[in-house]
Formats: C-alpha cells, structure tokens, sequence
C-alpha cells in the first residue's frame, strides 16, 4: 500500500467478478457516433449538478510497448474532465499478480494525472471483472455517472463479467471502452459490456486523441448538468452530443433520463 497526493490510495478485494491473478487506426465515424449517442445514458448524479467519474486502466505487460504515448493521451483525457466543474474522479488500475488499486475521489485531476504518469507496467492477467465490482460497489453508496475504461485485452470469461455489468446496468453507470490496440477477444467483450450497462465502444489511439478528449469533456459535462451545461459549454462536440440528444424535454431538464 502506498500513499501519494491523492490521498490514501486503496487495494480493492478480490471478490465478486474477479480474475484469478492479474499505433492502431483512427477511430471510426461510426464508432464516435455510437459514443455520442450512447453519451445521452450519463445521468447528472445529482440536482446539485455535480457527478462522479471512475476512470480506469490496463497496466499489465502488454501495454509497455505504447505506455508512454497512452498515458499522454491519457493526460489529455483528464485535462479535459478536469476543466469540467463539479465533477468528482477516481483513478482505477491493475497490474501485476492481483494488484488492483483505486485512488481517493477528486475534483482535482491534476493529482490523478501525476500519479498515473508514476503507475509502470507489471505482467498479470486481466482484472475488469473487479474494476467493474469495485465501481458496482462505489455506485451502492452514492450515484457513479460513467465508468471509462481503457485496456487492450480480455482475458476473463465475458459470461461473467456481463453479470457485473448488469449490476451496472441497473445502477445506471454507462461503461465507455476504450479499446488499445485490436484483440478480438477484447472488441468482442469490451463491446459487450458496453452494451449491457448503455455506454459505448471506441477505439483508443494517437490519431483520436483529440476528438476523444472533447467528447470524453462533452459527457463529463452532461454527466454534471445535464443538458442546460452541456448547452452553455458549447463547441463541436457538444452540438454534437445534443443532435443525438435531440429536442429538450420541459420540465424534464432537457433529456437527461436513459434512453
């Protein structure tokens, strides 16, 4: 157990849903508009207009080869959180024999950013089934508005992890899979689960960066405030995200219910 700037960093059970141990092409327009349509699933957490994002990572070996240009895109993604108010982030990772750990809910992306930048990667198998536990359990507390997870494989039985994700499901936390790299197996169950819990599935690369980080910045948004926010943020993909949306709905907040 270790202890950083973000506060008391935690190392989740194994219980549950859990694993036994431990350069790709642009993202396709289809796939960013399945993220966008499936963005209008993120419920504002609260009429108070503040939300909780998890934020989660593969650290494990097979992602050494690309860690340092993922992590900058990483960076980018919570920069873009980050300038989004009111939103509560928690930072999720595996890696290693059994190591899963989740930092301290902050509003201050800044913290997590540094410590990813010091998270390296160690060999193991994959561990969503207890990402995706640990979130179910966060959720029973208090409301969870998405989870983002970013990884390039899956190497647990998707039968299982889709009882989890209905969990999920029913505590309205939209799944949106980052997808590093192209595993099928990973397509197959990344897609899955998103499908199960209303998120969505999206290719993760340099040539993305950008357009990921706005729409990643757009949900944030609507995650927070709803439809009102997401009007007043304007920008690309915010208008974007509102012609999926569609026509507000008065009295209603403006279509910030599942869909």
């Amino acid at each position: 157990m270790t202890k950083d700037k973000t506060g008391s960093e935690k190392a989740l059970s194994k219980r549950g849903g859990a694993a036994p141990a431990e350069g790709a092409a642009m993202s396709s327009r289809s796939e960013i508009a399945a993220f966008l349509t499936a963005a209008k699933s993120v419920v504002p957490a609260s009429a108070g207009g503040s939300g909780r994002l998890a934020f989660a990572l593969d650290a494990t070996m097979s992602r050494q080869p690309t860690w340092d240009s993922a992590c900058k895109l990483q960076a980018e993604m919570f920069d873009a959180v980050g300038k989004t108010a009111a939103l509560s982030v928690q930072l999720v990772y595996f890696r290693g024999l059994g190591e899963c750990r989740a930092s301290r809910w902050v509003n201050d992306t800044r913290q997590l950013a540094d410590l990813m930048t010091r998270i390296d990667c160690r060999g193991g198998q994959t561990q969503i089934g207890r990402v995706l536990r640990h979130v179910a359990d966060e959720a029973k507390g208090r409301p969870v508005s998405a989870l983002v997870y970013i990884g390039d494989a899956m190497e647990e039985d998707i039968d299982k992890l889709a009882v989890v994700a209905g969990e999920l499901a029913l505590r309205k936390v939209p799944c949106f899979m980052f997808h590093e790299g192209h595993d099928p197996a990973a397509a197959v169950g990344f897609r899955e689960i998103a499908r199960v819990t209303g998120g969505a599935y999206v290719r993760f690369d340099q040539n993305a960066a950008s357009e990921l980080a706005s729409l990643l910045r757009a949900v944030a948004t609507y995650a927070t405030g709803g439809r009102p926010a997401l009007e007043k943020s304007g920008g690309s993909a915010a208008r974007l995200l509102l012609e999926q949306l569609g026509p507000g709905k008065p009295g209603k907040g403006g279509g910030a219910g599942r869909s």
